[in-house]
């Protein structure tokens, strides 16, 4: 009997989860039909040098998760970052194809890049990855699609 009550509440949170992980990438490559695309980044936002080292990382994951009031803050936005590639730009992961400092699915980037601002960046760009993330996060209001 436990068993079946527990398959039963178990069911609608996966069933959940596996709709937002679904709908998150789709609305994000939807969003390219023109009229919600964000303009391209302006340079002195968060002009911060990424390649000078891991320091620098954290400074820009800070300056954004600042700029675009990201849920958490900037600690939360650090967290899931040292999570996923350990402020590492060319972190990748070869089972699923997830690639940069916030481990997006490279099948999805060129969709959420071009809508938040970065069309053509590289995945393996921490600016570009990180500032894509914020502005995902800022827009959905959580970090779920990072499991937080």
């Amino acid at each position: 009997m436990t068993f079946r009550t527990s398959e039963r509440r178990r069911f609608p949170a996966a069933l959940f989860l596996i709709l937002m992980l679904l709908l998150v990438p789709i609305a994000s490559a939807n969003a390219t039909d023109g009229s919600t695309v964000y303009r391209e980044v302006p340079r002195r936002i968060c002009p911060v040098d990424w390649r000078e080292g891991t320091w620098h990382v954290k400074r820009l994951i800070r300056c954004a998760a600042h700029r675009w009031g990201v849920p958490g803050g900037a600690s939360k936005a650090l967290s899931i970052a040292n999570r996923e590639s350990h402020f590492n730009p060319r972190a990748y992961n070869s089972y699923s194809g997830a690639a940069g400092i916030y481990q997006h699915l490279r099948r999805y980037w060129p969709g959420r890049a071009r809508a938040f601002g970065f069309r053509d960046w590289s995945v393996f760009n921490a600016r570009a990855n990180i500032i894509v993330t914020m502005r995902m996060v800022h827009r959905l209001g959580s970090w779920s699609p990072w499991g937080g």
